[in-house]
């Protein structure tokens, strides 16, 4: 923070004892200045909106998922797992018939 009594920092086009510097003096400049900055803030803010959405990271995850389940090993995998789960119940049932 700047000293009462010392020089004036300045942080882009304000100073901080809030006087508007030299290139900034046209309101018409300043007006536009303001809009593009609401502007970048506004994407900035969807942005993030969109980052953050519950909907867009289920469907983030859901394409992942699928992009995983496309891979050859792990397809591989998944028939190699499905094979021992259908020999456990086939192995299951028959021990209980025979009883």
């Amino acid at each position: 923070m700047a000293d009462p009594g010392g020089s004036v920092e300045v942080h882009g086009a304000v100073a901080v004892t809030g006087e508007i510097t030299g290139r900034d003096k046209d309101p018409d400049a300043l007006l536009a200045r303001i809009e593009t900055t609401r502007e970048d803030l506004a994407r900035t803010i969807d942005s993030l909106a969109e980052r953050v959405s519950p909907a867009n990271n289920i469907r983030m995850a859901r394409e992942r998922a699928m992009q995983e389940l496309n891979r050859p090993e792990v397809k591989k995998a998944a028939i190699a797992a499905g094979a021992v789960i259908a020999g456990l119940v086939i192995l299951r049932i028959w021990s209980r018939r025979r009883r």
